[in-house]
């Protein structure tokens, strides 16, 4: 606001408890974000004992980077984001706030900050911040990027359970992009700027999610043929005439079951009816 003009910015609630309120959300945001490695450990002591080792030490490093990830989406959109979209929606006023300072401590301004400019003709906008509204666009680009930061996370813990494979990440790069896209234009101002920050930065985490798919499929594949699961130089190498499941029956000469279809054969004789008669 300094930049587009006001000497002293200022931002306005018009109900009794509102600033009080915005006071409680930011302090519960804030509280909850310091004490998420607490609460985590405990969600930690909670799971860690249904899961056998290997499975431990597959959900531990993405419980570590889900938060740090989150946070640094949340710095993104803080320090990146909020500023352009600031400076877009603010862009549209005529003049700076400066009827905002009449409502502060006039004395302390200098002369010329609360002085209302005459005009001749026209209607002049003016931005009158309120204090809740601000705070509210500024936790949706937060919680906005804190979440699409987690897609790398997410898809490689996907990735390593079998759900996906960077095969098929890649085969729908396309669609992706697309939905990226649309991500942006609902997340963001109608800024092409800012749309395209927030496209380049979540393709580029999609393909280094594709890039730690493939590293967790190299992995499992040598560690299952290191336990010797599989091994297909050997299946193909073997001959047929090893190979089990042929077409080729062969037949099975057993005298006891020789006998038993014979009898079984007399029985079906006997109780057979003469009907030419």
């Amino acid at each position: 606001m300094r930049a587009l003009g006001d000497p002293s910015p200022t931002l306005q609630y018009t109900s009794p408890q509102e600033y009080l309120f915005t006071l409680f959300r930011i302090s519960m945001v804030f509280g909850f974000a310091m004490a998420f490695p607490v609460i985590a450990f405990q969600m930690w002591r909670f799971v860690a004992p249904g899961l056998y080792r290997n499975e431990k030490g597959a959900f531990l490093p993405f419980m570590v980077a889900s938060p740090f990830m989150f946070l640094l989406g949340a710095s993104f959109a803080h320090f990146v984001v909020t500023p352009l979209a600031m400076s877009f929606f603010l862009g549209f006023a005529d003049v700076s706030s400066i009827f905002a300072n009449l409502l502060g401590d006039a004395p302390n301004l200098p002369s010329e900050a609360v002085v209302v400019p005459e005009t001749q003709e026209g209607i002049k906008v003016t931005f009158f911040g309120k204090v809740n509204e601000s705070l509210d666009i500024t936790l949706k680009f937060i919680i906005a990027f804190g979440l699409c930061f987690q897609l790398p996370v997410l898809l490689t813990l996907m990735g390593k359970a079998g759900l996906v494979s960077a095969d098929g990440l890649g085969s729908v790069r396309k669609y992706a992009m697309v939905g990226i896209l649309v991500l942006a234009a609902l997340v963001t101002p109608p800024d092409v700027v800012t749309q395209l920050i927030l496209f380049t930065v979540v393709y580029g985490l999609y393909e280094v999610s594709i890039f730690l798919v493939r590293r967790v499929e190299k992995k499992r594949e040598a560690q299952l043929r290191a336990e010797g699961y599989y091994d297909d130089e050997e299946d193909e190498a073997a001959p047929a005439a090893q190979r089990p499941f042929e077409d080729d029956e062969e037949e099975f000469d057993d005298p006891l079951m020789k006998e038993f279809d014979e009898a079984e054969d007399d029985d079906e004789d006997d109780g057979q009816v003469d009907r030419t008669s």
